[in-house]
């Protein structure tokens, strides 16, 4: 599992984060004054990029939390089973399957290259070279 830590007041709209051990990508973020004695408050609103849960988290702002590692690489797809693709790694020539997004349906066909993004330890095919 590839992490590093971040403040949680250096992140953005955007930025990838780990809720519930789940690889996610902020979609809110609202910060709010610090009190008379308080720091300031970080209310993240955040996707999860393969289970596509909504997840809401309140903390302080000066907290570090986990920002995953996430790695791009190509694969070549070699055979289709219904939404699943089984691909061969482009540097490693490793098999494996994955899942074909919606939006890629369709689209993904024997002998091409596609992009995926290796998160923590999960593999999501993210869209097709041309």
């Amino acid at each position: 599992m590839a992490t590093k830590m971040q403040s949680v007041g250096s992140l953005q709209k955007g930025s990838y984060i780990v809720l519930e051990g789940a690889a996610c990508r902020v979609v809110d973020m609202q910060v709010s004054r610090p009190g008379k004695h308080g720091h300031a408050k970080v209310r993240l609103t955040a996707v999860g990029i393969v289970d596509e849960k909504k997840r809401v988290v309140v903390m302080p702002g000066h907290d570090n939390v986990e920002v995953p590692i996430i790695e791009k690489k190509t694969a070549q797809v070699l055979s289709i089973q219904g939404d699943t693709a089984n691909v061969m790694d482009s540097e490693t020539y490793e098999t494996f399957d994955l899942k074909i997004p919606e939006e890629l349906k369709g689209q993904v066909a024997e002998g091409i290259s596609v992009l995926y993004w290796v998160v923590l330890s999960d593999k999501v095919m993210k869209q097709i070279k041309g």
